[in-house]
């Protein structure tokens, strides 16, 4: 409202000397004629055969803000050939032409549109034209202005004006714009609600080609938070809702409070749209009120998932959801994974889980959750190995800014090593905590941002099972350069500290190869061999893991994209960097096809070193590789 305000006065600024007329002769001089910088001829028949647009004397920047803001060119480029829609965007292009100008800090200048040789702002709508032939628009920018004084009062503490309003800089009706509305976000931000612009004083000296500009602020009174006022819910308890939004009623106005309202409900997946909106008035003891407005999601949500390789075999995944179990937001989902069906050196295994989550518990940004699992993994690289393990957890996460969040909890986890010798037993308390940083623009199809999981689990074993902690980081980084190219970049690393390798539970130890670590290398096909007995080897996890990948990803079309990657993976005893242990990697290109939602991938991974490559390996899957 207050951009719109705003452009409305900028638009009917009487000082400046700026004439399009719809009805009236035009009273400006006549125009130099002035260098083609847009002509297309010919190729509609009976339809407009000539256009021409010019701006003499502009510059290239100036020039491609008038293109982007004409809705001639767009109708020309897009081959409109109706007179009827050619004379409507005629006659609309006057004030968006105009108010290219200005935003650029033009207030001088002339604008000819002429159809047939006629100015379009002369011609009747009733009168329009049945057939066109010729369009030519013509711009004049003249002189461009500066801010002979850029002011505004009163003034917020820390407040922070654009950089481009201020004395001597370009007069841009869009710095002015901006001006304004920061001005009126920082006495918002100290707790005045309901600050306006209350007046404006602008004045343009064609002579000096200057702008003055002062703006003038009401801040209001100091605002306190009165009460939200919920509407739209229907399976959700109006006492849940109220204690996740985690209204603050009674504090200082601000508005960052408010989107935390906002984005806390929306976390929850219960909604599908979240308003937050300002009551227009004051209540007593200015006091402001709010209104809720919820719309719900649908109670369930499944999905369904499939990734296949040439070693590792097809694996299926899926879930179902429960969105609000009991009316407070609670969420159940169960999900399972058949994996390394037909895979190359692995037998079939399984991974099924469920878990609980409930917002607002203990504290409004903190939420609890119980989770059990089940999983069974089998290997057959040199001698066969069955893993078996049940677990139950119980924690607690908090989220403490938008891309900060920390999970912390305890579990109780049973595992059991099969293989041709006999069973192991490893039982275990597990004290797990992870911090994770995700500014991603884009979880399946990152262009730019940072992602780390980082995490740490001591674990206390019992009968034989040793104790130590297991250490692990998640690190990845993504550049765009320019539309179509972009890096990106992970770095993995792990390591168990305490007990060696027989009396480590398994779940705690790192394998290397396959589609999550090194492609080109088989599943898992890094790990370190104990011996089971004289005449039994087994391929072991090994208490350190490094993992090195980087992809150079680039956008052939819209929808289709190359990949070139290249993975290393490091798997070892002892110290993480100081330690034994064996190096692999890979390496290959794949292409990608964007569905819009993730992009399907594909591909094609060679060994590059080390002592388990097996030929060529490839991969296909929804989103990128990481």
């Amino acid at each position: 409202m207050l951009r719109h305000m705003l452009f409305v006065f900028f638009s009917g600024l009487g000082a400046v000397w700026l004439r399009v007329s719809r009805l009236g002769k035009w009273l400006a001089k006549q125009i130099a004629p002035a260098s083609l910088s847009l002509m297309l001829t010919g190729g509609f028949a009976c339809a407009l055969e000539v256009f021409e647009f010019d701006t003499p004397g502009a510059n290239d920047a100036l020039h491609g803000s008038l293109l982007a803001s004409s809705l001639i060119v767009t109708a020309v480029s897009e081959k409109t050939t109706d007179a009827q829609s050619l004379f409507a965007a005629a006659r609309a292009d006057y004030g968006r032409l105009v108010g290219a100008l200005f935003a650029e800090g033009y207030y001088s200048g002339i604008v000819h549109i002429l159809i047939d040789g006629k100015e379009a702002g002369d011609i009747a709508p009733l009168d329009a034209p049945t057939n066109i032939q010729i369009i030519k628009v013509s711009v004049t920018a003249g002189p461009r202005f500066t801010f002979s004084r850029a002011r505004m009062k009163p003034y917020a503490r820390g407040t922070r004006l654009p950089p481009l309003y201020g004395d001597t800089k370009p007069a841009l009706s869009s710095a002015i714009v901006d001006a304004a509305v920061a001005g009126v976000e920082g006495w918002r931000n100290i707790g005045h609600a309901k600050a306006k612009v209350a007046d404006q004083k602008i004045i343009a000296d064609h002579r000096n080609a200057t702008i003055d500009s002062e703006i003038l602020l009401a801040p209001g009174p100091r605002v306190r938070f009165g009460k939200m006022n919920m509407e739209g819910y229907v399976r959700m308890n109006p006492a849940r809702l109220a204690r996740i939004a985690g209204f603050p009623t009674g504090e200082v106005f601000d508005p960052t409070k408010l989107e935390k309202v906002a984005k806390r409900l929306r976390r929850t997946g219960v909604f599908r749209s979240v308003a937050v909106q300002e009551a227009e008035n004051l209540g007593p003891g200015d006091t402001l009120d709010v209104n809720l407005t919820v719309v719900e999601e649908k109670l369930h949500r499944y999905g369904l998932g499939a990734e296949i390789s040439s070693s590792d075999g097809l694996n299926l995944s899926g879930f179902w959801l429960h969105r609000n179990l009991l009316g407070g937001a609670e969420r159940l989902r169960l999900d399972g994974a058949i994996e390394h069906i037909g895979g190359q050196g692995t037998q079939l295994g399984y991974d099924f889980g469920l878990r609980i989550d409930r917002p607002a518990t203990p504290v409004t940004d903190a939420g609890a959750f119980i989770e059990a699992r089940a999983k069974r993994y089998k290997q057959t690289q040199l001698t066969n190995l069955t893993l078996d393990s049940l677990s139950l957890s119980f924690g607690l996460s908090r989220v403490f800014k938008d891309h900060l969040s920390a999970e912390a909890g305890i579990s109780y986890i049973d595992e059991t090593a099969s293989d041709s010798v006999g069973n192991r037993e490893f039982h275990n308390l597990a004290l797990p905590v992870s911090v994770n940083w995700d500014s991603r623009d884009n979880a399946l199809n990152t262009r730019k941002g940072y992602y780390l999981d980082a995490g740490v689990t001591p674990f206390l074993g019992f009968s034989g099972t040793g104790s130590g902690a297991q250490v692990t980081a998640d690190a990845r980084a993504y550049r765009g350069l320019g539309d179509r190219i972009v890096l990106a970049g992970r770095l993995q690393l792990g390591t168990v500290i305490g007990p060696d390798l027989t009396a480590t539970p398994p779940g705690y130890l790192f394998y290397s190869g396959g589609g999550g670590t090194v492609r080109g290398q088989p599943y898992q096909s890094l790990g370190m061999p104990i011996a089971r007995s004289p005449s039994v080897t087994i391929l072991s996890g090994g208490s350190n893991f490094i993992g090195v990948s980087g992809e150079i990803r680039a956008g052939i079309t819209d929808t289709i994209g190359a990949v070139a990657f290249y993975d290393a993976g490091y798997i070892g005893i002892g110290d993480l960097f100081g330690g034994s242990g064996e190096w692999h990697s890979g390496a290959g290109l794949g292409l990608r096809y964007d569905t819009g939602i993730g992009p399907i991938r594909l591909d094609i991974g060679l060994p590059v070193s080390g002592s388990t490559g097996d030929g060529a390996q490839i991969y296909v899957g929804i989103g990128q590789a990481f």
